[in-house]
């Protein structure tokens, strides 16, 4: 019984504050700015959305994940960036309005695009009949789950600014505690595994954490992007909503499967550190370009 309430009513409650913390930090604007930088909004929403899922399909594949972990890291690509990237781009002298006009675009589309992901990933690793069929009633939920409390985080902001950055700060520590409890959860319930899911996990969340931020930073120089954009971009691209992931892989209104939770949370682990040294890495590359005051 109190498994099942941690399920139906923990998982979709902790989902629900996640996505109306992201909506608390948006406005209208961060997604009027797609009008004036296209170019980056395109270049970051295509390695997003198309280079990602098919890297992180090669690397499931050459590391020889189990299933449940593949479609893990699958679901794991498929997700938007987190708001801590907001954070990191700042500290490497990025471009953080990009950062917020890409979660923003990013976290409505993901609405489309990360079932199509996720049931690709189903049919690819774990055979025929796992697809998740698209019934109205599932895209209603996740509706309900995801995108409605950023509609109101949004209104919040829109009608009491105030009010949105006195709840920014809780609602972030809420989902900072949502994600150590939902990953203990997981963790518990597979710990007599721990180990040699960490063996077989690790190494695939890492390259695809590594890969993640190279395609982000590199693609955008490749195009003549100013840096603090590919910078920006490179952190949005590499820091995963790992919460989200965890959330939806474990909720039974959704995939159910506490496994797929893994990948998610063994790569949010990891992102800090490498998301340092890159941000550490870039913002000293700035220092050495940026000619001494006169």
């Amino acid at each position: 019984m109190q498994e099942s309430v941690l399920t139906a009513v923990f998982l979709p409650l902790a989902l629900g504050i996640i996505m109306l913390g992201l909506g608390l930090s948006l406005t209208t604007g961060d997604f009027k700015r797609v009008v004036t930088v296209p170019k980056a909004v395109i270049i970051g929403l295509l390695c997003q959305m198309l280079i990602l899922p098919v890297a992180c399909y090669a690397i499931a594949k050459v590391t020889n994940l189990s299933p449940p972990y593949a479609v893990g890291l699958m679901l794991l690509a498929a997700s938007p960036g987190g708001a801590t990237a907001n954070l990191f781009s700042h500290l490497a002298r990025g471009d953080v309005a990009l950062n917020i006009t890409l979660t923003a675009v990013n976290s409505v589309l993901s609405l489309f695009t990360l079932p199509f992901i996720v049931n690709f990933a189903l049919a690819a690793f774990m055979g025929d009949g796992k697809v998740i069929p698209l019934q109205f009633g599932k895209v209603m939920q996740v509706f309900v789950i995801v995108l409605v409390p950023v509609a109101i985080g949004m209104t919040i902001r829109r009608f009491s600014e105030p009010t949105a950055k006195k709840l920014e700060k809780p609602v972030r520590i809420l989902s900072a505690v949502f994600l150590v409890l939902i990953v203990l959860a997981s963790i518990a319930k597979e710990r007599a595994n721990i180990l040699p899911m960490f063996k077989e996990v690790g190494l695939a969340a890492l390259a695809f954490n590594l890969t993640s931020m190279a395609v982000g930073y590199l693609i955008p120089l490749l195009v003549r992007l100013p840096k603090k954009q590919a910078v920006a971009i490179g952190m949005e691209i590499g820091i995963h909503n790992g919460t989200l992931a965890i959330a939806i892989a474990s909720s039974p209104l959704l995939l159910n499967d506490p496994r797929m939770a893994i990948p998610p949370a063994i790569y949010s682990l990891i992102m800090f550190f490498t998301a340092a040294a890159f941000g550490t890495f870039v913002a000293r590359q700035a220092d050495r370009e940026t000619p001494p005051a006169a």
